[in-house]
């Protein structure tokens, strides 16, 4: 006991001699740090909020994005690019010679609609009107429609675009020397293909699309969708 009294005695007690100037330094260089440490956190949250908003709109730019490619898709936009031009008229010999004009069947225009798409068609347009997957063309009452607009007015166009300009070119090639030419013929009109020398524009589809067979999934008793 009387050691370790005589050792506790002997250790001198540490004080801080710093004078009152040193201190307010030092009180300085704290506070200092502490506002570096407060911006940087603050610069640190900003950075996050702006990160956070940008993810949110990079969010809402994809669906922008897909919505519009849909959109596309399913023919609801205006379509620009390289194409043909097919012209269907009536055979002016056969007019001159007393014959009844020929009619357009819709047979001849899906064998013609199906060769188009066979050799690279993207967009077709029928007398301006859009052609799309869910398109109708049929006989009602002995005329020809496309999903229920009439086309038995003569000449009419049918308006053709491919992906590209070289795809364009090997479409106009091919129509050339498609026999679709000779099945007009046969019905006593003329099919007649041509470049064209400037972009080509198809219009929207402009009815509503109806969706058959088809109901939204409803959700889960005590759940979510």
């Amino acid at each position: 006991m009387i050691a370790i009294q005589f050792r506790a005695v002997k250790e001198p007690i540490v004080r801080d001699t710093r004078d009152t100037w040193q201190l307010r330094e030092d009180l300085q260089k704290e506070k200092e740090l502490e506002l570096r440490l407060l911006r940087e956190i603050r610069s640190n949250e900003e950075k996050i909020a702006q990160y956070e908003t940008d993810r949110l709109h990079g969010k809402e730019q994809v669906l922008k994005d897909t919505l519009d490619e849909l959109k596309s898709e399913a023919g609801l936009t205006v379509v620009k690019g390289h194409g043909l031009i097919l012209t269907i008229s009536p055979i002016e010999e056969e007019m001159l010679l007393g014959k009844p004009v020929g009619k357009i069947s819709p047979d001849l225009l899906k064998r013609l609609l199906n060769e188009l798409n066979r050799y690279g068609a993207q967009y077709v347009s029928i007398d301006d009107h859009r052609v799309i997957n869910s398109t109708v063309i049929r006989d009602i009452n002995n005329e020809t429609k496309i999903d229920g607009y009439s086309i038995q007015s003569l000449p009419i166009e049918i308006k053709v675009i491919a992906e590209n300009q070289q795809a364009a070119e090997l479409l106009y090639k091919r129509m050339q020397v498609s026999k679709s030419a000779e099945d007009f013929f046969i019905d006593h009109l003329r099919l007649e293909t041509a470049k064209a020398n400037k972009e080509i524009t198809i219009p929207a589809y402009e009815d509503s699309i109806r969706i058959m067979h088809m109901e939204p999934v409803k959700s889960a008793e005590g759940g979510s969708s």
